[in-house]
């Protein structure tokens, strides 16, 4: 009877260890990001994962990650949630949640407070927000120089127009797009003090119809380059370019596009003869952002708390790889400032109050 108690507690005591072992293997895991086990997804803001610009870049990024790792899209890969509006961000962060996904992904400076809201009541999910930043302990924030980027496409602007009228059109007046807006402005009167440049906010940025309004009267007022900086508000910049090229075919109007190399969206068809008005794109690498985040995590190396900034030093902006309506003496200038940027050597404002400043020194 005494062999027999001990053989059963014996074997209890095997099965716990191994249940504990296991366990603590699952722990072991889910921290090192083991391969098989790892998952990630993202939620977008309004703009939406075909948004042809910021959104879908981050979306490209994930599924890069997902593919070279083996991972299939849906619950235990990679994966997204689309929100229709402000209110979905929450509603589907928590989606994400409960599907146990191991990284998600904010995407977006208007998602700032549904992260900070959600990464409070779930301590131990770990999040990541682009654009923005949140300090709390489980979020990596995600930022961009964009004012670097927009600097040098600022610099193509203001040696390739033509009337010296340039427009910029953001999406909605905030902090963040205060740093497209005036890295441009520097980028166009460090090499043409003459030109003028008009500012107008759209207020959204997933109304083309309205950006489509604003380019129709920067364009009927003489502006012959248009920087946007508004997602899937400037697919209306495009819309309008492309109208009055179909028109007049002659007639040089150009836009630069924003995030990614927007190239695609500039072609137009006339006659048998094919235009494109996009003149080059400010891109900014989101993709390579997101996939760099992942892997980290994956790798048991989460860079919760932390503020990974990407900006020229680290090709997290730059000017887009279509560089076929940009003349190679202004692509020599380019380069030229880029350098001087890295150097040091020119500080690139990103508010407006930096601008003026830096406008000053131009006098």
């Amino acid at each position: 009877m005494n062999k027999k108690r001990f053989g059963v507690a014996l074997s209890l005591m095997l099965a716990a260890g191994a249940l504990l072992g296991g366990c603590g293997q699952k722990e072991e895991n889910k921290a090192g990001g083991d391969k098989d086990t790892f998952s990630v997804a993202m939620v977008t803001d309004v703009g939406g994962v075909d948004d042809k610009s910021f959104n879908q870049s981050a979306w490209e990024g994930l599924q890069k990650f997902g593919e070279e790792n083996g991972l299939k899209k849906g619950k235990g890969g990679f994966d997204y949630l689309q929100s229709q509006s402000d209110t979905d961000y929450a509603t589907n962060l928590n989606k994400l949640v409960r599907s146990d996904f191991d990284l998600i992904y904010g995407i977006g400076y208007l998602m700032t407070d549904a992260i900070t809201e959600i990464a409070e009541q779930k301590p131990d999910n770990k999040f990541a927000i682009v654009d923005s930043v949140v300090e709390k302990p489980n979020v990596a924030s995600i930022t961009f120089k964009e004012h670097e980027g927009s600097f040098l496409v600022g610099v193509v602007a203001g040696l390739t127009t033509k009337t010296n009228k340039i427009g910029f059109v953001g999406g909605m007046e905030i902090p963040l797009i205060e740093k497209f807006e005036s890295g441009f402005l520097a980028g166009v009167k460090a090499v043409n003090p003459e030109a003028t440049v008009e500012v107008q906010y759209a207020g959204a940025f997933d109304q083309a119809d309205k950006g489509k309004a604003i380019a129709s009267s920067m364009y009927a007022s003489g502006i012959d380059v248009i920087y946007h900086a508004a997602g899937g508000t400037g697919n209306g910049v495009f819309s309008e370019a492309k109208d009055l090229k179909t028109k007049d075919p002659n007639r040089e109007i150009w836009v630069i596009g924003v995030d990614k190399d927007q190239a695609p969206e500039g072609v137009v068809k006339v006659g048998g003869q094919e235009y494109n008005v996009t003149l080059t794109s400010m891109v900014k690498r989101v993709d390579v952002a997101v996939y760099d985040v992942a892997k980290k995590t994956k790798d048991g190396q989460f860079p919760g708390g932390e503020i990974i900034e990407y900006g020229l030093p680290e090709n997290g902006v730059g000017i887009a790889p279509t560089q076929d309506n940009v003349k190679p003496e202004i692509l020599k200038a380019v380069d030229e400032w880029k350098e001087k940027i890295i150097k040091g050597e020119v500080k690139v404002p990103k508010t407006r109050d930096e601008y003026k400043e830096f406008e000053a020194t131009l006098k």
